[in-house]
């Protein structure tokens, strides 16, 4: 069976489009996402997203004004995607894939979003390709938004917090230095920062931050969903202030590599 495949298969029955709206370790990672990209927007940057999903970056943003392209590799997500827009939008869709950007051309972006394929990608070429393809499609100077699945979060919470450690270590998917390794079946690739730093030191760009982008809200996660409303702005305000420490970015879940184009 093909990656394609298993992702097909995943995201036709997941709720994508509920997962960054739906409930508050969502929302944490989206708004901080937003907090971060919000800055880099002007009236008349293009933006591209690779991996668009559903297209809550994707849809929010073209319907906020701004000229949008967004790739998806699963049909089923594109569906939805397409089917929230009213024609007024100023957006180009296509299925594609990450590692092959043929249809967009070279710097063109001011700002692109790689949100989702780094989760998917499970060898360091794969995952240079992509970073080389986005690097391509962006203008000089422009940004370029690249999150990840971390490592440690996953051993946390799944391996030893799900009690799935014997399970793990019978399918030999972790190392003797507890790194996990992932293959397509798996479905996410599991990454820590010096990984990052490696990769990016194969394509033409300079670190901005890097930033966690839900940080230990997912830890928590029971926690959140109890909380009243001045609660939950209190814990925004406390991940807010933390989310920038290099200290605390290795145990976040999902992280943002903010990258600018030489």
């Amino acid at each position: 069976m093909s990656n394609n495949t298993f992702l097909e298969n995943y995201y036709s029955g997941y709720d994508e489009e509920g997962r960054l709206e739906n409930n508050r370790v969502g929302m944490v990672e989206y708004l901080t996402t937003r907090r971060y990209l919000d800055p880099l927007l002007t009236a008349d940057c293009k933006i591209a997203e690779i991996g668009a999903g559903t297209g809550r970056y994707s849809v929010t943003l073209a319907k906020e004004g701004y000229d949008v392209t967004a790739v998806e590799l699963v049909q089923h997500n594109l569906d939805i995607l397409t089917g929230k827009l009213d024609g007024s939008e100023n957006i180009n869709t296509y299925l594609g894939n990450a590692l092959d950007l043929h249809m967009l051309g070279d710097n063109t972006y001011d700002v692109t979003l790689l949100l989702g394929p780094m989760y998917h990608l499970y060898s360091e070429e794969d995952k240079i390709v992509a970073l080389r393809e986005v690097v391509r499609i962006t203008k000089p100077g422009g940004h370029i938004l690249v999150a990840y699945c971390m490592n440690e979060a996953t051993v946390i919470q799944y391996v030893f917090g799900c009690n799935q450690l014997r399970s793990v270590m019978e399918l030999n998917m972790l190392t003797d230095d507890w790194k996990c390794v992932s293959e397509p079946k798996d479905l996410f690739e599991m990454i820590r920062t010096e990984d990052i730093e490696r990769l990016n030191a194969a394509v033409p760009v300079d670190r901005v931050k890097l930033v966690a982008t839900d940080g230990a809200s997912r830890y928590i996660r029971e926690y959140l969903e109890e909380m009243d409303d001045s609660t939950f702005d209190k814990w925004l305000s406390y991940h807010f202030a933390t989310c920038e420490r290099q200290d605390l970015i290795g145990a976040t879940n999902h992280s943002l590599d903010i990258l600018k184009k030489r």
